[in-house]
């Protein structure tokens, strides 16, 4: 629920703050005033488009500043809104309301900001579209293009799950449609890149590379260059380790046999110092003697000659080989091969493939008509039952011998049709997102004439009370939103303009609905009345004021026929008011 909206600097209103309830508000006064920027200010909190003109003249931006409810809205609303919350790292008030806003500067962008966080106009979009429902003479416009028409039938007719597993074929579909089409038109391409990555592949398998071949082929060939140097240096070390000279006597004693020896000498004693000492030298005794034999393996391994240094540089050149073709080093080239194989499955375009491709291709199709038929099937039931009671809710608004039907029928493809899709009839009809049906609204006026589509058969009145009607019909899938309505009676009059006043304070029993009114009859169902007053003085701004009893008479009084200061239509005013309250307790 919109608990409260305040403007700066929008159109003519300086500074206002309006405050609303439950059940039906209206905002009335006199053209000019600024009534429709409280609508214009609500759109902007739905994200649509920021228009710097609207910024009142001599400030450099307007602000609108929504405080909104979520306690009468249904689970999956409020579901959908903490997540949207959640998204955007946005806060709730101490009460538990949200507030959204959105700044227009004259010069610059415009700004969302949501529970405190400045965010995309695209996400307050979202999420007051959760919480609104904007209407006024654009959208009665919109109301006749096809796919706005199919939205409003998809709104009475539960086909979530449905439309969930027909875009999943779809997609797959037309997945599988492009790829057999690439391989088709492609074929000759395919063939010789599926060429190059088989030679590539048969280069790289001739050699056969090992991960890391290449750096250990680096340290070998190092080590074969110095092979002389490295065995004497081994050689020296290890016998001045483990004793191996052909000197005898105390020259050619090993390091192991002195420690030896030390150890023996401080361990015999009886000073704790020295003995400790002793156990020392047992622990490089044992490091000396593991040294040793490690250069005793490493001596072992040395090539007895050069000769194998050959072997390993051409190994290297087989290696350098591939890197200068494929990769960096070895691991990429087994990384370019592995890609390369994983192409290769997907370059397959032998009859065999491509049949085995058409084939999934048919398969898809079959099952994606099949989930479009269960999709049209709903539609066509539930256009029906909607089209009855639009019917009805028209009796009810004074137009009792207008009809309104809904035909459902298939969505043609056209010659250049991206997603052809062939019916059991035979009909050729356009896969789209949402289905391949052709949702078209039909009204006649009266009795006993034709039936025309809606755009071409209703007049500026007729399409407001049809849009009304659908609302009321509609509205149990949208309970405890916020429902505004921006002069949706424009060229209504007399015993219709009661009859939606009625209607749209039975709207108001389930939801919160605002409406921007010149009709004193609308206005008279109201739970709260709200004026826009252009205020007095040379810069004049306006201002919204919440009206009491008497005022809400002298208002009316206006509204009927600019006689709000006469007893006879202070008189009027105050009849219809107490006939719309005993009509709405009744």
């Amino acid at each position: 629920m919109l608990a409260e909206i305040r403007i700066e600097a929008l159109g003519a209103i300086n500074a206002a703050t309006a405050e609303f309830g439950r059940g039906l508000t209206v905002l009335t006064g006199e053209t000019g005033t600024g009534k429709t920027m409280v609508v214009t200010g609500l759109h902007l909190l739905g994200g649509a488009r920021a228009d710097a003109s609207r910024v009142r003249s001599g400030s450099d931006r307007a602000v609108v500043e929504g405080r909104f409810t979520t306690t009468e809205v249904g689970d999956d609303v409020a579901r959908r809104v903490d997540e949207i919350l959640d998204s955007s790292g946005a806060d709730r008030d101490d009460d538990g309301s949200i507030i959204a806003a959105r700044s227009v500067s004259r010069d610059g962008p415009s700004r969302a900001y949501l529970g405190g966080r400045s965010v995309p106009a695209k996400s307050l979009s979202g999420f007051t579209t959760e919480l609104l429902a904007l209407h006024g003479q654009n959208d009665q416009l919109r109301l006749m293009r096809p796919d706005e028409q199919r939205n409003a039938l998809d709104r009475f007719v539960d086909i979530e799950a449905a439309l969930k597993k027909y875009r999943r074929l779809r997609e797959d579909w037309i997945g599988a449609r492009a790829d057999l089409a690439d391989r088709r038109q492609r074929a000759r391409e395919l063939a010789q890149e599926a060429d190059r990555l088989q030679f590539g592949l048969t280069e790289i398998d001739a050699v056969a590379p090992l991960p890391g071949e290449d750096e250990s082929l680096v340290s070998d060939i190092q080590r074969l260059s110095e092979l002389d140097a490295l065995r004497e240096a081994a050689q020296i070390a290890r016998v001045a380790l483990a004793g191996e000279m052909d000197t005898p006597g105390p020259e050619g004693a090993s390091a192991a046999d002195g420690i030896g020896r030390a150890r023996t000498a401080l361990s015999g004693t009886d000073d704790a110092a020295l003995r400790t000492l002793g156990e020392r030298l047992a622990e490089a005794q044992a490091v000396v003697a593991d040294v040793s034999a490690e250069l005793g393996g490493y001596l072992d391994e040395l090539p007895s000659d050069a000769s194998t240094l050959e072997g390993k540089l051409a190994r290297q050149g087989e290696l350098r080989g591939l890197t200068r073709k494929y990769a960096p080093d070895v691991d990429g080239v087994l990384q370019w091969a592995a890609a390369a194989r994983d192409r290769l499955a997907q370059l397959d375009v032998s009859e065999d493939a491509l049949a085995a491709l058409a084939k999934r291709v048919d398969t898809l199709g079959a099952g994606l008509v099949d989930a479009a038929a269960v999709i049209t099937k709903a539609r066509t039931k539930a256009a029906k039952s909607l089209a009855k009671e639009v019917t009805g809710e028209l009796a009810g608004l004074a137009m009792a011998g207008a009809g309104f039907s809904i035909a459902v029928g298939p969505l043609l493809a056209r010659p250049d049709d991206s997603a052809p899709l062939t019916l059991p009839t035979g009909d050729v009809v356009h896969a789209g997102r949402d289905g391949v049906d052709a949702v078209e609204f039909g009204f006649t006026p009266h009795t006993g004439s034709d039936v025309l589509p809606l755009a071409k058969s209703a007049s500026g009145g007729e399409l407001s009370r049809v849009m009304l009607a659908l609302e009321v019909v509609l509205a149990a899938s949208t309970e405890g939103t916020t429902m505004v309505f921006d002069e949706v009676d424009a060229g209504v009059g007399g015993r219709a303009a009661v009859q939606i006043g009625r209607r749209l304070a039975r709207l108001a029993r389930t939801h919160q609905v605002i409406v921007v009114t010149h009709l004193p009859q609308v206005a008279a169902y109201a739970d709260v009345h709200l004026v826009v007053d252009s205020g007095s003085g040379k810069a004049k701004s306006s201002v919204v004021k919440r009206l009491d009893d008497d005022s809400r008479v002298a208002e009316l009084a206006r509204m009927l026929a600019g006689l709000g200061e006469s007893d006879s239509g202070r008189a009027h005013a105050r009849e219809l008011l107490e006939t719309a309250r005993e009509d709405r307790s009744a």
